[in-house]
């Protein structure tokens, strides 16, 4: 990574603004998963240790015109304040007086918590009046939000233009693992994409394989390629719009693609529907493919087989159904015996590694699902060309 880190500039005595990604689920204004919080630590606790103050700034949801206590950030400063061991100040919003005051006045090993950027409409519309009043806060901005990094919103790339930038240790290790995967990854290099939709991945696809020697496409995506070939999907998820693509696409790769041979079918779109295994081109009518069957996963496991690098976004078939998650668990499991550099792509990818328990397994585990996805299709992320280069 060519991007300078917090460890690469002195922070000592400095009042540090520090932009995470603080989006986590909540219930009853309680925090339920912790995970994004806690990754943000080793970042958080360096700058404390190098006698800087520290403050912290992030949305949450996405709240309709204005302040609203639902999405308010003092849930997350406690549920830090539990994990530091020690108080978080909350600020009553981002910007004003009084939070300039509160800043002020924060002592070497101090934390503050801002409210959620999205209180201001001029944060999505990268405001640089909104980041000019952000960056008066803090002397050095460190970034360490990768989940918001492919956004150009006043806290992720406005508040650059006026103050030195550089990234946190989250962001550094989502950028190289990343970057193993796109800019000169090992060999045999096997990427897997699933999911539901082609069309949000379709810049993906076209990127990958140019890097990667075989293409794994499973989920839904993989049904609008299976209707390319003339397979009848029946009731199955198919991007009309999509097909003629998927038709250049296969054209193009050759024998790099592979598509699912087998598949799970079901009579509903339902957790307890009937459902039976059948091959690709044999979908009965009034029957959707839910999940790819047991001879898709042997031929994907002989695939994989000696692999170097392995990277996966999206999952294999409707895995919150239990009935139609085994596909996608077995690509998990197989990811974790496999000894390859395995990397995660965020979202559904990272929730099924942890629920099929082989998410410590993972080389990585992205944290942010639409920023890696960008970086996989080759986009530069706003967020990350605003860092000051080494």
């Amino acid at each position: 990574m060519n991007k300078k880190t917090v460890k690469d500039i002195d922070i000592k005595g400095k009042r540090v603004l520090m932009r995470v990604d603080f989006n986590v689920p909540m219930a009853d204004g309680k925090v339920t998963d912790d995970k994004r919080i806690r990754a943000s630590l080793p970042t958080i606790q360096y700058v404390l240790d190098q006698g800087a103050s520290l403050i912290l700034m992030s949305h949450l949801g996405r709240p309709k015109g204005g302040p609203s206590p639902e999405f308010s950030l003092k849930a997350a400063s406690e549920t830090l304040a539990g994990l530091l061991g020690k108080p978080v100040l909350m600020a009553p919003d981002c910007i004003g007086p009084e939070v300039a005051r509160m800043a002020a006045a924060l002592k070497p090993g101090e934390v503050l918590m801002l409210e959620n950027t999205r209180f201001h409409a001029g944060e999505e519309k990268n405001d640089l009046d909104l980041a000019k009043a952000l960056a008066s806060l803090g002397e050095i901005y460190v970034n360490d939000a990768f989940g918001s990094a492919h956004r150009a919103h006043s806290s992720t790339e406005g508040i650059a233009h006026f103050l030195p930038a550089v990234s946190g240790f989250l962001m550094e290790q989502e950028l190289e693992y990343l970057g193993r995967a796109t800019a000169n990854p090992e060999h045999p290099y096997i990427a897997i994409l699933g999911g539901a939709k082609i069309s949000d991945k379709i810049a993906v696809v076209e990127n990958l394989l140019t890097k990667c020697d075989k293409l794994i496409i499973g989920g839904g995506m993989a049904n609008t390629f299976l209707a390319a070939k003339g397979y009848a999907m029946q009731d199955s998820l198919v991007e009309a719009a999509s097909v003629e693509t998927a038709k250049g696409i296969m054209v193009k790769a050759g024998d790099k693609l592979l598509l699912p041979v087998d598949a799970v079918i079901a009579d509903k779109f339902e957790a307890e529907a009937n459902s039976k295994v059948v091959a690709v081109d044999q979908v009965s009518a009034g029957w959707r493919i839910m999940d790819i069957g047991p001879k898709s996963i042997e031929a994907f496991k002989a695939a994989l087989q000696g692999a170097r690098l392995i990277v996966w976004n999206g999952p294999m078939g409707v895995f919150e159904m239990p009935k139609f998650a085994e596909g996608t668990f077995a690509i998990a499991r197989l990811l974790a015996a496999s000894g390859a550099t395995t990397v995660i792509g965020g979202g559904d990818s990272a929730s099924a590694v942890k629920k099929a328990g082989v998410a410590k397994q993972m080389t990585h585990v992205s944290t942010g699902g639409g920023a890696s996805l960008e970086y996989l299709e080759g986009k530069v992320l706003p967020g990350v060309a605003a860092l000051q280069d080494k």
